[in-house]
């Protein structure tokens, strides 16, 4: 009879234990459902939730207001999906970033926001941002940016007239005696080729652009309704000078009020709102320090692996240090075929012609040092500056700023085009209480 008892009691506990675990393991599955399935990725509901509440944090400590949850959620969710795809293609492209160049970002940042190390992951730490999450956003933010460069970059074109014309734009302005702190909203046309879904656009924008004088914050607009990139940072675009004005803005930028909203903008991918959020003086810089460098190069590529890569950077790199010289594997070794043909030879380089990556680097670097290995867009760099000298602005550099500006105009329309394409192009299936994100059946059966 104690024996039967006995057996009873652990067959009821057991069962007890049993259920616990089931419902603790049910309770985990909710946590953790799929929130949406994106081609050959899934995004949960803790990615969205951490996502969201990191967005939160910022923008409540910025003093922004918040929509309501439940549409935040479904931006957040979307900003995930464009994440997910770019990763995606950055993983078929065989796109890696070692654990070497995260480091050594992240020492950038650190440094660029005058914290150390350690500074920076207690900074992370308030936030509710652990280092390994920042390091893992930073890694894919990395790996989208190279993307982008690689799929948007190559459709960007810049003719010798179109600078001619932005000379000569800047030349009876002078020079640039202010900076701007803009913010941005964007209205996306769905289809530009119908009169009424154009004129729907126009007039959300326009309501909007009322509600903000009306007493509405710019930037939790900006994070509600606008269909930019940068919509979940309150459309922040950051400082611009004169010269860094997207075009479209750039005529009527200068004559604002700080606050005040412009008048609805117009252009072929949609309407537009920018804001001037905060102005500073600024002197136009007359000398300026140059430097005469040179590099070798090693792009990663469909038939060298970003590992291979690495290695072999910094294989040439530790030839460099035993005595190798450095034009002879220039000329033998660089990806780069213009430079490596004259020894790695760069010339005289100003400051903005060079990628960031490559430009600190150059800024670190001690004359007649052997620096690297360098990770920017373009692959892995060593580079050597040989001399640095003070000089005015030449009539090149001068160029040479105006291409850039008119790159950076056109990348960023290219890039919205781009994204707007392969969100177009891509299975994207949501589930559970965001189902109703989905296309209607009547869309489907149309499609």
């Amino acid at each position: 009879m104690k024996a039967t008892l006995r057996h009873g009691l652990t067959l009821l506990l057991t069962m007890a234990m049993l259920a616990v675990s089931v419902s603790a393991h049910a309770e985990r599955q909710v946590l953790d459902r799929v929130v949406a399935i994106v081609d050959d990725d899934v995004i949960l509901q803790t990615e969205l939730d951490a996502r969201v509440n990191t967005i939160v944090g910022r923008l409540s400590a910025q003093g922004t207001g918040l929509p309501p949850r439940q549409l935040l959620e479904e931006r957040v969710l979307e900003q995930l999906i464009s994440e997910s795809l770019q990763l995606q293609m950055a993983d078929q492209m065989g796109m890696r970033i070692s654990d070497n160049e995260l480091n050594e970002t992240l020492a950038n940042i650190a440094r660029s926001n005058g914290l150390s190390l350690e500074q920076f992951e207690e900074q992370l730490a308030e936030e509710g941002v652990t280092y390994q999450q920042a390091r893992e956003q930073i890694r894919n933010e990395m790996l989208s940016g190279r993307v982008q460069q690689r799929r948007v970059g190559n459709r960007v074109r810049i003719t010798d007239r179109e600078v001619e014309n932005y000379l000569q734009a800047q030349a009876g302005r002078g020079p640039d005696a202010e900076e701007y702190r803009l913010a941005y909203i964007f209205i996306q046309v769905d289809d530009p080729g119908n009169e009424d879904s154009v004129e729907q656009a126009r007039a959300k924008a326009e309501n909007l652009r009322q509600q903000i004088i009306d007493g509405r914050d710019f930037r939790e607009v900006a994070v509600a309704e606008s269909d930019a990139g940068n919509a979940l940072e309150g459309g922040d675009m950051g400082w611009r000078t004169e010269s860094q004005l997207p075009s479209l803005v750039a005529p009527v930028v200068p004559n604002m009020e700080v606050g005040v909203p412009s008048e609805v903008l117009e252009n072929n991918s949609g309407f537009h709102l920018v804001t001037v959020m905060d102005k500073r003086g600024g002197e136009q810089q007359t000398v300026i320090q140059q430097h005469r460098v040179r590099h070798i190069l090693i792009r990663p590529s469909q038939a060298v692996t970003e590992t291979q890569a690495e290695n072999r950077i910094r294989d040439i790199y530790q030839q460099l240090q035993d005595g190798a010289n450095f034009a002879a594997l220039a000329r033998e070794l660089s990806d780069d075929p213009v430079s490596g043909s004259d020894g790695g030879n760069l010339g005289w380089v100003s400051p903005g012609q060079m990628v960031p990556a490559f430009e600190q680097a150059m800024m670190d670097a001690q004359v007649g040092e052997i620096y690297g290995p360098v990770r920017s867009q373009f692959g892995w760099h060593i580079l050597q500056v040989e001399e640095r000298r003070q000089q005015d602005v030449t009539a090149e550099n001068r160029e040479s700023q105006a291409r850039q500006a008119i790159y950076q105009r056109k990348f960023e329309t290219e890039l919205q085009n781009w994204l707007r394409e392969i969100r177009d192009e891509a299975f994207v299936e949501f589930k559970g209480e965001y189902a109703d994100l989905n296309p209607s059946s009547e869309e489907n059966d149309a499609s």
